[in-house]
């Protein structure tokens, strides 16, 4: 069977299989133990499987959402922002659907972080060309986002990968609703909600570099034998 078991069914660190799956682990709450092997460095790409095809067509409708939103005139049409409500929403079905049928690959891990930044960046355009949230606060998060994909590459040439924590992962959120709900009204809480999560996003980059640093410098000690 693959029913879900209750939660705390499954106390191993090890990344649960379908069996030891929990509802808190399937909806992304309990993110507890090391990643999933297949999401790893050197595990083969597979490029087909559900939460990947999801990935190409969140890929896919960014083009789009730019066409209607750069073409209606104001920065606010409906079927614009429904798509890239679903774009942003996406990227948590596909990890959900990942845990849910174990369809984990390393072409995953790689494709979703370029399709969120590449949807962040479009939604900054488009909000900067409007003025629909301030230009000093979207220069900030496209600051950020610019260093990021730095960070990255120079974390993989050195043998490490960037694993999003809970700030990163709130503070994603917060500028998606930002981004989004400017596309449907005008509000001053919307630049307090941008904000806040610029400001989460940088205190997770710091986050990202002292893990990074604390794992080489764990990695040059010396190992000792008793």
């Amino acid at each position: 069977m693959n029913a879900l078991e209750p939660d705390g069914a499954d106390p191993s660190p090890r990344p649960p299989t379908r069996r030891g799956l929990t509802r808190k682990r399937l909806f992304g709450v309990d993110r507890s133990g090391p990643e999933p092997p297949e999401t790893r460095a050197g595990a083969p790409l597979r490029p087909f499987t559900i939460p990947n095809l999801i990935g190409y067509a969140r890929l896919a409708s960014l083009p789009v959402f730019c066409v209607l939103a750069f073409g209606s005139g104001d920065g606010r049409d409906l079927a614009a922002s429904v798509i890239y409500g679903c774009v942003t929403w996406g990227d948590y079905f596909d990890g959900m659907i990942a845990r849910a049928t174990g369809q984990y690959s390393r072409l995953g891990a790689l494709l979703d972080p370029v399709v969120d930044r590449l949807t962040v960046l479009s939604g900054v355009a488009v909000c900067w060309h409007f003025e629909l949230l301030p230009r000093w606060a979207l220069a900030l998060l496209l600051a950020r986002e610019i260093a990021m994909p730095m960070l990255a590459r120079f974390g993989l040439r050195r043998g490490l990968d960037i694993e999003i924590n809970w700030v990163g992962r709130i503070a994603t959120f917060l500028v998606f609703s930002a981004i989004f709900w400017a596309m449907v009204f005008d509000s001053v809480l919307l630049t307090a909600v941008l904000l806040v999560g610029v400001a989460m996003a940088y205190y997770a980059t710091a986050l990202y570099i002292r893990t990074g640093f604390s794992t080489q410098v764990a990695g040059r000690k010396p190992s000792t034998s008793h």
